[in-house]
C-alpha cells in the first residue's frame, strides 16, 4: 500500500457516510472518495416511513451530515456517479460516465432495492414503492390528493406507511398473503398485537389474500384485484413486499455472494482489499456463530465503523446484536437481538399486552435470544445484555414486571 492510499466507498447512503466519517475520526488522511448514484447527499432512511413521511420532521433532518461536512473533512463526495463494474485486479471502479477511480481499499455499501411486484399493472401511475427520499416525497404528495390507498404487504414498511396514511386521513386497506402481519418476523402471539393495532385505528386489514393484478384506467392505478375476485378500490397503491440486496457489482467482480455479499467478522469480502457493510453485507456474527444479513438502520449506522477500522488494519470484529425500531400511531417499539422462525421454544410477555405496554422475550432453552419493548422505555441495554450473556433465566421471573431486568444479569450460574 502506498503512503497515502486511496480509499473508495461505493454507495452514498448512511453506511457510506458513516464509513467516511470513521476513516477521518481514526486519523486517516489519505484520499477518501464516496460515490453515490442518487443526486441527494447521504441521508437516513427511517424518517422516510416515519417522521418525514408524517410531516413531523423537516427535510434537512434526514441527512447524515451537513452539506459542508464533506468539504471540511476532505471527502470527495460524487453524486449522480453510478458505478458499473469493479476490476479487483486493477483496483479500479468503473463509472457510467466512462471514468475510472483507483483504490487501495474498497468498501461496498450499495444497500438494497425494493422487491418489485411481478404482476400486471405494476407500471401504472400511482403505484408507489418506498426506498429513496424522492419516493417518500411522492407518497407525501399522494396523501394530499388521494382519499383511498391500498398497501400491498404488511411488513414494517407496509405498516408504517399505512399508519402515516391513516394519520393523513385516508381510507387504508392493507393486503397481506400471510394470515397475520409480520408473522414470519415476530410469530403468531406478537403479530396479533400489530394486527389489532391497525384495525383499532381504522385500517381494513385483509390477511390470507393474494393479489392478481393492479388495475387502472388511462394509465392510472385505480385499485387491486385479488385472486378471489374481489376488487379493492384505491387512488394509489403502495407496495412493500421486501427488499433485495444490491450485490450485482460484487457478483460481476467475482466476489462471493450468498444472500448479499458474504463477508467475515471484519466485514472483508472474499477479496482481501474489498469490504462490504450495511444492507448488502451477509456478515459472520461472532456471537451467533453464523452469517446474517440485517436490513435495519442500526446496522447501517454501526457496521461501517468496524469496516473502516478494518480497512485501516485494526483488529476489530462486528459483534453487535441487531436492533431496530418502529413508530406506528401511539405505539413505539424497539427490538434487540436475533431469532429465526422456529428457532425459539417460547415467548414470554412482561407487562400488559392489552394496553400495548409490555416487553416480549423470545427464548430457547430458557436463554433470551431477543427482546422487544413496546411503549416501555430505557430497557434496551439490559435486554441487549441478556441476549449477549447467554444466561439461562426463569421465564416466570422474567415475566414479573416487579423484578428489574438487571436481576437476571446479577446472578451467577444455573437457571435464574
Amino acid at each position: 500500500m502506498t503512503a497515502n492510499p486511496a480509499f473508495v466507498i461505493v454507495g452514498a447512503g448512511l453506511a457510506g457516510a458513516k464509513a467516511a466519517q470513521t476513516l477521518r475520526e481514526e486519523g486517516f488522511d489519505g484520499p477518501v472518495t464516496l460515490l453515490g448514484e442518487e443526486h441527494e447527499r447521504p441521508y437516513e432512511r427511517p424518517p422516510l416511513s416515519k417522521g418525514y413521511l408524517l410531516g413531523k420532521d423537516e427535510r434537512e433532518t434526514v441527512y447524515a451530515h451537513p452539506s459542508q461536512w464533506y468539504t471540511q473533512n476532505d471527502v470527495d463526495l460524487r453524486l449522480g456517479a453510478r458505478a458499473t463494474t469493479i476490476d479487483p485486479a486493477a483496483h479500479e471502479v468503473h463509472l457510467a460516465d466512462g471514468s475510472r477511480t483507483g483504490y487501495a481499499k474498497l468498501l461496498l455499501t450499495t444497500g438494497s432495492s425494493p422487491r418489485r411486484l411481478p404482476l400486471s399493472g405494476d407500471d401504472l401511475d400511482g403505484v408507489l414503492y418506498l426506498r429513496r427520499l424522492a419516493d417518500s416525497d411522492r407518497i407525501k404528495e399522494t396523501f394530499e390528493s388521494a382519499s383511498r390507498v391500498a398497501v400491498i404487504g404488511a411488513g414494517w414498511i407496509g405498516l408504517e406507511t399505512a399508519a402515516a396514511a391513516r394519520a393523513a386521513g385516508l381510507e387504508v386497506t392493507v393486503l397481506e398473503r400471510s394470515e397475520l402481519p409480520l408473522l414470519h418476523v415476530l410469530g403468531r402471539a406478537v403479530s396479533r398485537i400489530f394486527a389489532d393495532l391497525h384495525t383499532d385505528h381504522g385500517v381494513d386489514l385483509r390477511c390470507g389474500v393474494q393479489v392478481a393484478e393492479i388495475t387502472g384506467v388511462g394509465g392510472q392505478a385505480n385499485g387491486v384485484l385479488l385472486t378471489d375476485g374481489n376488487h379493492i378500490d384505491a387512488d394509489a397503491v403502495i407496495v412493500g413486499i421486501g427488499i433485495t440486496p444490491n450485490s450485482r457489482l460484487a457478483t460481476a467482480a467475482g466476489l462471493e455472494v450468498d444472500n448479499g455479499i458474504r463477508v467475515d467478522a471484519q466485514l472483508r469480502t472474499s477479496h482481501p482489499d474489498i469490504y462490504a457493510a450495511g444492507d448488502v453485507a451477509n456478515a459472520f456474527h461472532p456471537l451467533l456463530g453464523k452469517h446474517i444479513r440485517v436490513e435495519h438502520w442500526a446496522n447501517a449506522l454501526n457496521q461501517p465503523q468496524t469496516a473502516a477500522k478494518a480497512m485501516l488494519g485494526q483488529e476489530v470484529a462486528y459483534d453487535r446484536v441487531p436492533y431496530f425500531f418502529t413508530d406506528q400511531y401511539d405505539l413505539g417499539m424497539e427490538y434487540t437481538g436475533y431469532v429465526e422462525p422456529g428457532a425459539y421454544d417460547q415467548v414470554v410477555f412482561r407487562g400488559r399486552t392489552d394496553t400495548r405496554e409490555f416487553v416480549a422475550f423470545w427464548l430457547a432453552e430458557n436463554r433470551v435470544l431477543a427482546g422487544m419493548n413496546v411503549n416501555v422505555w430505557d430497557v434496551t441495554d439490559p435486554i441487549r445484555d441478556l441476549v449477549n450473556s447467554g444466561r439461562t433465566v426463569d421465564p416466570n421471573e422474567l415475566a414479573d414486571a416487579e423484578l428489574p431486568l438487571t436481576v437476571h444479569l446479577g446472578r451467577t450460574g444455573g437457571t435464574v
